[in-house]
């Protein structure tokens, strides 16, 4: 399905929500988001997950991140899912907005639709997707899983360590990376730039090739 995707300037929408109406670059401001979509309110997957996410918040608000949710149900079924989600997840208090899109206008525009599942109307639902946006209101990272799937929570935080990571430093992180591992100097940075970004030192892995492109370093 075409649309909306890493690269791309998340739209400014004007979107109505558990917590007022406002639009999305407004929200976003001058830090991070991460806006994620589910299929629908009172269902199983989604009432563990948007417990988690509620559970992860001040994890989330120490990166300067924001959390939007998004279910194609009106206002009403929203107050009310919201004590299912908060009874199911012990201690959790669900303080960030979910967006209501009963017409699902929106999830079109955000590319949020499943191609598969639909509603006993015949009508599309949500895919259980989920954009991480950056300051510039563009789309720096998105997952995408079906219905049937729940997301994994620490995934998620790991890569909006690496994604915060690599804005900060011209830097990136290998396979299996977690926050406080060493990360990978970028190609376009000559050993000569290395040696003065990065003073506490880096390590050259020697392969077969003999190019010097494996450099690792802390940040």
């Amino acid at each position: 399905m075409p649309g909306l995707t890493i690269g791309d300037t998340i739209p400014d929408l004007e979107v109505e929500t558990t917590l007022g109406k406002f639009k999305i670059h407004d929200y976003v401001g001058d830090g991070w988001a991460i806006i994620f979509s589910h299929p629908g309110d009172f269902t199983p997957v989604c009432t563990t997950e948007l417990g988690k996410m509620a559970a992860y918040a001040e994890e989330f608000n120490k990166r300067g991140v924001k959390l939007l949710g998004l279910s194609c149900d009106d206002l009403k079924s929203h107050a009310e899912w919201i004590k299912d989600i908060e009874a199911y997840t012990t201690g959790c208090e669900v303080k960030y907005p979910i967006v209501a899109d009963p017409n699902r206008e929106i999830i079109k525009q955000l590319n949020m639709v499943d191609p598969d599942e639909k509603d006993s109307s015949g009508n599309s639902l949500p895919s259980r997707a989920l954009h991480i946006v950056g300051p510039d209101k563009k789309v720096k990272l998105s997952f995408l899983y079906p219905a049937t799937t729940g997301r994994n929570m620490e995934e998620v935080v790991r890569v909006l360590e690496s994604l915060q990571v690599a804005a900060k430093h011209k830097v990136s992180t290998p396979v299996n990376w977690k926050p406080g591992e060493q990360v990978v100097i970028s190609p376009g940075v000559s050993n000569e730039e290395a040696k003065k970004m990065f003073p506490q030192g880096f390590q050259t892995t020697d392969l077969p090739s003999k190019k010097e492109y494996l450099r690792f370093t802390k940040v």
